[in-house]
């Protein structure tokens, strides 16, 4: 059974930093993109992804604060936030599409719990 779990939330100030990773395990071989979500009342969104090639995505409201990096050899994806913003806040999700043979190319879609992230003014 594999998974993935982040950890590094919690609470800042306006203008501070958190560093979340998310670390697979178990049955998971290699992930093929990461992606960071979060989740707001009512909607849960993307903001940021990194593919197994390095592709970048970042959504607008992070551009220029937020970097997402991974660690292939660790399995393991970071996401570091800088200049927090009140509206930062939210419960932020890991999510993995990610192999569990080396020899099948077949993605399966992993998500971990969430980490909380609260930002104050």
């Amino acid at each position: 059974q594999g998974k993935v779990v982040e950890s590094g939330g919690g609470s800042v100030q306006a203008g501070g930093s958190l560093r979340l990773s998310c670390v697979a395990s178990g049955s998971i071989v290699s992930v093929n993109t990461w992606n960071w979500y979060r989740q707001t009342p009512g909607q849960r969104d993307v903001v940021a992804s990194i593919s197994s090639g390095g592709i970048i995505y970042y959504e607008d409201s992070v551009k220029g604060r937020f970097t997402i990096s991974k660690d292939d050899a660790k399995n393991t994806v970071y996401l570091q936030m800088d200049s927090l913003k009140p509206e930062d806040t939210a419960v932020y999700y890991c999510n993995a599409a990610a192999r569990v043979d080396s020899r099948d190319f077949t993605l399966y879609d992993y998500w971990g719990r969430g980490t909380q992230v609260t930002v104050s003014s």
